[in-house]
């Protein structure tokens, strides 16, 4: 089963667990993540929420990006409209590598417990060392 855009569309709990170890620190992010339909553009993704970090310290935390669907896979951009990755919306894959300086960001999806489904990215190079497992619950 391939999802599509009306598949995501709609607003999702998100945890996320972030383990640095560049930093020497790890922490957790819980919020939602809203998919919105755009005239065009797919769905604009955007989610805000709350970082905690293990040693102390709490963050109110956002991003946002749009999502564009072909017949095979998702065209996930910055919100300026800069490429940043893609991914094919089925079973678990591999998304498209993004490098940004020298670091190098990796991203795995898995869909097979949909509607609940996964990203664990992978970030590594001189000034980045970390994993972020994140979990996607239906709102």
């Amino acid at each position: 089963m391939t999802l599509g855009q009306a598949d995501f569309a709609g607003t999702w709990q998100i945890t996320r667990r972030i383990v640095d170890r560049h930093g020497a620190q790890s922490g957790q992010f819980d919020g939602l993540a809203d998919l919105t339909p755009q005239a065009a553009a797919g769905l604009q993704y955007r989610e805000d929420g709350t970082l905690t970090l293990d040693a102390g310290g709490t963050f109110r935390a956002s991003r946002a990006y749009v999502w564009q669907f072909t017949s095979d896979r998702v065209l996930v951009k910055f919100d300026d409209g800069r490429d940043f990755h893609s991914f094919v919306p089925t079973g678990q894959a591999a998304g498209t590598d993004h490098p940004c300086g020298q670091d190098y960001y990796r991203v795995t999806y898995d869909f097979r417990d949909w509607p609940v489904w996964r990203a664990v990215w992978t970030v590594t190079g001189p000034a980045k060392d970390y994993t972020m497992t994140s979990l996607y619950t239906r709102r």
